[in-house]
């Protein structure tokens, strides 16, 4: 059920499915890639879960932009400042639950918005858990997917990253008329210091170390581009969505926590 192609009525008469918001960005990726990618990805995931659960979910439309400022250098990328997704989301998450939805997943394409929408969703608990019973996941889906976005065969490469093997093979599965592929090239990055992650091939340590993208890549991307195919793009969209739908049918039947304070 596609949220704009409804009346006020139809959608308040379908308030007990689980509202699905998918978090996309408009952001530069690399020489090879086009700035919708984070956005074509997720939509198209959750576009799937939608038609391949019709009475669960309610599909509302993609954010396009995401917090992306790390990106700016490169052009190409509309950002939100981080403060301002944060209320973007907080706004957005309190208008569907005066729409009556109770389940909300905020699908995410992108990976800058994860930690501003855990901090919008650490806000709207303190507003509405003792207002409204209710729901609101974040749901990334290279994270749901596991280790088939970590390293898993048929993967070369040991993770997701940003225009990288996996993000490259996915759009080569979805939209191959928007990849570049003559225009690959391995970026050139910061040598390993064995405590930060510059390439995802360390294991997180404790140690966290933010940077401008330009400061971590000479082209705006990451990762093992050159090794992106087709059909790896199948393989990880088959697994991502199939987790996202695992998460959906299990998060429908998760009983509505109480306050045991007052118990």
């Amino acid at each position: 059920m596609l949220f704009t192609s409804e009346t006020y009525a139809t959608i308040g008469a379908a308030s007990n499915r689980i509202l699905m918001l998918p978090l996309g960005a408009t952001e530069q990726h690399g020489p090879h890639l086009g700035v919708g990618t984070d956005a074509d990805i997720v939509t198209s995931l959750a576009t799937a879960a939608e038609l391949h659960r019709q009475e669960k979910i309610i599909l509302a439309p993609t954010l396009p932009y995401g917090s992306s400022h790390h990106h700016l250098p490169f052009g190409g990328t509309m950002s939100l400042s981080a403060d301002l997704y944060v209320q973007v989301v907080i706004d957005l998450v309190r208008s569907l639950l005066h729409c009556g939805f109770r389940r909300i997943v905020l699908l995410n394409g992108h990976g800058g918005n994860i930690t501003p929408v855990k901090q919008a969703l650490s806000l709207l608990s303190k507003e509405f858990d003792n207002e409204i019973p209710c729901y609101i996941a974040l749901a990334t889906y290279w994270e749901l997917a596991g280790s088939a976005f970590s390293g898993d065969k048929p993967m070369e490469s040991p993770a997701l990253s940003h225009a990288c093997e996996y993000e490259t093979s996915l759009m080569l599965h979805l939209y191959p008329e928007k990849v570049r592929m003559d225009k690959v090239k391995r970026a050139v990055r910061p040598a390993k210091n064995g405590y930060v992650a510059f390439e995802d091939d360390i294991p997180y340590r404790g140690v966290s170390i933010v940077k401008q993208t330009a400061f971590i890549s000479d082209n705006g991307c990451s990762g093992e581009p050159q090794l992106a195919t087709k059909e790896k793009g199948d393989h990880l969209y088959q697994k991502a969505l199939a987790a996202i739908l695992s998460f959906v049918d299990d998060f429908a039947t998760w009983p509505i926590l109480e306050n045991l304070k007052n118990k």
